[in-house]
């Protein structure tokens, strides 16, 4: 399926495609995944205590891709077959080696990822990431690191989001909560499947 460039609303180095995945695809998808993953919740080092993720998370990737953050050294899970498909997929159409993917799973309004950049060493200096969204809708910000100018999109199931050359470094993002008047439309909640190529040897 070709896909559509659709964001004016964010930054160049971030581009948004709404057509990814059709909507009976994507559905299947999310079911797969709510009950064949390994599903974990990481403690990770904020403000000098280590606390647990507001949202739980897979990871998985080539052998020997290691992937760490916020003082967390993630577990390997081997590659499911169905999204290493997606993987080489992602990586045939965005020229992009994709070696690894993290799975977030958002469950209601309350699970949220606070504003970061996903600059880590082993990503290399200009990581290309490709995220999935399935399931409910939810809305991505973004914040310019020098005018602090916040963007806004929501993310629909089915959509791409690639995060291109740059959008790491001159960029911040999250995924904030949603006040618990307006979770009336979070039914499933949402998974976040982030492919990355990792840089062996950093």
């Amino acid at each position: 399926m070709p896909l559509f460039n659709c964001s004016p609303d964010l930054p160049n180095c971030f581009n948004y495609y709404a057509n990814c995945f059709s909507e009976d695809k994507a559905n299947a998808l999310f079911d797969y995944l709510i009950n064949e993953m390994s599903w974990q919740q990481p403690k990770i080092n904020m403000f000098g205590k280590k606390i647990l993720i507001p949202r739980k998370q897979v990871y998985m990737a080539d052998e020997d891709n290691l992937y760490a953050y916020s003082g967390a050294v993630l577990k390997i899970e081997p590659w499911d077959p169905i999204l290493k498909k997606i993987s080489n997929r992602l990586s045939k159409q965005f020229s992009i080696p994709f070696n690894s993917v993290l799975i977030n799973w958002y469950r209601d309004g309350n699970d949220s990822i606070a504003w970061h950049a996903d600059d880590e060493y082993e990503l290399g200096i200009n990581p290309v990431i490709a995220s999935i969204s399935l399931g409910d809708a939810r809305k991505v910000k973004v914040r310019d690191n020098k005018t602090k100018q916040v963007f806004e999109h929501l993310l629909q199931n089915g959509s791409c989001l690639l995060m291109q050359e740059e959008s790491q470094k001159k960029y911040q993002h999250c995924i904030p909560k949603i006040a618990p008047t307006k979770q009336t439309d979070i039914l499933r909640g949402r998974i976040n499947l982030t492919f990355r190529y990792i840089h062996q040897g950093f």
